[in-house]
Order: structure tokens, then C-alpha cells, then sequence
């Protein structure tokens, strides 16, 4: 059973809390345009901290992700790198396997020694196949065992439209992902390696006296954009995911299919300068701020403060984000013993009557156990509220 809790929340930018009042001015309509045009055969636009889509076509069709395949090449060494099993400077031997990957390369040489980090930035930057296959054989033995932990680590993430068989982007008949993976994808990498992801906007590299520049054109043209990764296959056609912070707001965009490097340039631009220019994301709560307290029955105490279990951030329409109305919804029987962190409620945040958010609420303390003469009277109270 379930009480509800109403309040309107007045918003403003820099709030870390909603502030409970009734707007004095009447809500304006809420108009948004529809997105651009995007000449793709798919593609997906999505806010970085609330995950909110703002806009998408054919997100979740299965595609050949060419060397977009390599964010999550990169993305598993930078866990291995985190676990402690790798360093930067670790020296990886190039095999002969490695050396004659075709493709883009990094023009690493047979038994030479490169360090991991060089490779990574051979990787990132040049798109080198063979300095990805060096890396995989590196990691794991050999690139079908890499290729295993690369759908594991996606099925972990919730990128369930992916399925991995090499580590560079070759096409092959069970090698594929979608627009909606790779941006799931491309936000767990930037939010877990912001150290590594400085990397992704870096416009050039230089390897045995070779300088290659980054293909994501967007890097010359908008200051804002600060990765991720292009890919082309004839099979793929021309692919981009990129990102762009302006001030506190990051955008991620994936274009898939389109017909030219400037194409995935123009449309990728396209995509973020549209999110950018009519929507508007804040931080709401931390995941330390108790939002209200809640009744403990047969507990030591009878309240436990009440809270979110990460920072909330809400995507809204510009000019209309001081129009949101959240409404909390607590358990009414919460019976000790309860643990922190368990759920007790739900938080519901909505515009114009459509919701655009919904999280648990959870305990903020543990609350062991009362007393015999604690519980039998709790016991009581609850059958009379019945």
C-alpha cells in the first residue's frame, strides 16, 4: 500500500533542491520543435547526466558499427588498466597477426615493443586496427577471447542489440550494435574514465615519426565537441559518435549510415546543436540529500530519512524547466530491520502532465530492530490502520 505525497517544485538554474510553491505565473504552452532532417540511416541523440532521448530513427536496428567498434575496445583496457591487471607503460610485443591487419593502422612494427598507452592513443586517435589487435592479443591471449569480454562487459551495460566478434570494426556476418548501445556505450566511458577520455580530443598523433590526425572533423569545427569516435566500412557506410559539453550540459550523438565524412560531421552537428538549443538539463538532487522522512514500525526509531541513491539530474524544454512538478510516493508499511539503501518510495518528476522521470526512493540509514514492547505495540497500530 501507498501514500502519496503532492508538491509543486519551482526550479531554478544552479537548484540542488526543489523548492515547494505554486508558480505565480500562469505555465506557458510547451512547443518544441521536431528534430533535423538526419540524412542516417539511423541515429540517436541523448542527454549525458539524465539519459533523456531527445531525439532518434531506428535506434535499436542492428547495423555494422565499423571502428566505433573500438570505443568498446578502449573501454575494456581502461577496466583492465583500473583492476590494476595493466599499466601505461607497460610493453606490449606486436605480433605477426597484428602486423598484418589490414585497414587503418597505426604502423606498428612485428616484435617491436609499444607501450600501452601508445597503443591506446593508436587506438583513439589514428584508428589503428593493428595497434587494436595488438592490444586485445594483450589483454586476453588472443582476439577471440578479447571479443568474449567485449559482450560481456555490453550485456553488462544493458547494450542488448550488440554483439562483438573482433576488436577493430572489421565487418562479419555476427559482428553488430546499434545507434542506442554505442551511446549507452560512449556515456559509460566518458563517466568513467574522464582521465583517459582526454585522449578522444586529442587532433593528432605522431608514431615512429608517422603523424596521423583524428577523423571527427567536429574537433576543428565546434570547440564544444571533445570526442568520441568515427567509423566507415562500405558495409557501415560513414559513422560518428560524438560528444559536446556547453557549460554544464553534455550531449552524446550517433549517426550511422550516412553517405561521406562530411556528411557524419554535418549531421552529428546538426543533432547536438538542436539539443543544445531547446533543451535545458540541472541537477535536481544529490544522492546525499535526504528529500523527506519516512515511518519505521517495530524499529529502534521511527522515522528514517529519505533520499535518492544517485545525483538526479532532469532534461526539460528551455523556458520550461521551473514548470516541473515532482511528486514523492512513500511506503506507508516500512517495518525495521531496514538497510541503507533500501527502496521505500518512488520519486515521480513530470511536465505538462507527462512524465519525464521516475526513480526509487531509498532509505538513507539502517534501522535495526525495537524491542519486544516496540514491536507488539507497532503490530497493534498497523492492525487498527487496516
Amino acid at each position: 500500500m501507498m501514500y502519496s505525497i503532492r508538491s509543486t517544485f519551482s526550479l531554478f538554474a544552479g537548484l540542488l533542491l526543489f523548492i515547494t510553491a505554486q508558480s505565480l505565473q500562469a505555465a506557458s504552452p510547451i512547443f518544441t520543435p521536431s528534430a533535423p532532417s538526419v540524412a542516417a540511416s539511423s541515429y540517436y541523440l541523448m542527454d549525458f547526466n539524465s539519459g533523456r532521448v531527445l531525439a532518434e530513427k531506428e535506434a535499436d536496428k542492428r547495423v555494422a558499427p565499423a571502428s566505433l567498434t573500438k570505443i568498446m575496445t578502449v573501454y575494456v583496457v581502461f577496466r583492465e588498466l583500473k583492476a590494476g591487471h595493466l599499466t601505461l607503460d607497460e610493453k606490449v610485443t606486436i605480433s605477426q597477426n597484428a602486423w598484418e591487419t589490414g585497414g587503418s593502422k597505426m604502423f606498428v612494427e612485428v616484435n617491436k615493443q609499444v607501450s600501452v598507452e601508445d597503443l591506446l592513443q593508436g587506438v583513439i586517435i589514428q584508428s589503428g586496427n593493428d595497434a587494436s589487435v595488438a592490444l586485445a592479443e594483450h589483454v586476453a591471449g588472443s582476439e577471440q577471447t578479447f571479443a568474449t569480454m567485449m559482450n560481456e562487459q555490453a550485456a553488462r551495460l544493458g547494450m542488448v542489440n550488440s554483439h562483438f566478434e573482433n576488436s577493430m570494426g572489421l565487418p562479419t556476418p555476427n559482428h553488430y550494435s546499434t545507434a542506442k548501445d554505442l551511446a549507452i556505450l560512449a556515456q559509460a566511458l566518458i563517466r568513467e574514465f574522464p582521465d583517459y577520455y582526454r585522449w578522444d580530443s586529442q587532433k593528432e598523433f605522431t608514431y615512429n615519426n608517422i603523424t596521423q590526425q583524428n577523423r571527427n572533423q567536429l574537433l576543428w569545427r565546434d570547440a564544444s565537441v571533445d570526442g568520441v569516435k568515427t567509423g566507415y566500412t562500405e558495409e557501415a557506410g560513414y559513422c560518428m559518435v560524438a560528444s559536446a559539453k556547453r557549460e554544464d550540459m553534455r550531449l552524446i550523438s550517433v549517426v550511422m549510415g550516412t553517405a561521406s565524412p562530411n556528411a557524419r560531421a554535418n549531421e552529428s552537428q546538426s543533432l547536438l546543436n538542436y539539443g543544445f538549443r531547446f533543451f535545458e538539463t540541472h541537477k535536481l538532487y544529490s544522492a546525499d540529500t535526504a528529500l523527506t522522512e519516512a515511518r519505521v514500525r517495530k524499529g529502534v526509531t521511527s522515522k528514517v530519512p529519505v533520499g535518492v541513491a544517485e545525483d538526479i539530474y532532469v532534461t526539460a524544454p528551455r523556458k520550461h524547466f521551473s514548470e516541473l512538478k515532482a511528486e514523492t510516493q512513500v511506503d506507508k508499511a516500512i517495518m525495521a530491520p531496514l538497510n541503507k539503501g533500501d527502496t521505500v518510495g518512488s520519486l515521480n518528476v513530470s511536465l505538462g502532465g507527462e512524465t519525464i522521470l521516475n526513480k526509487p526512493l531509498v532509505a538513507m540509514d539502517s534501522i535495526a530492530e525495537g524491542g519486544i514492547f516496540r514491536r507488539l505495540y507497532d503490530a497493534v497500530l498497523v492492525l487498527l490502520e487496516k
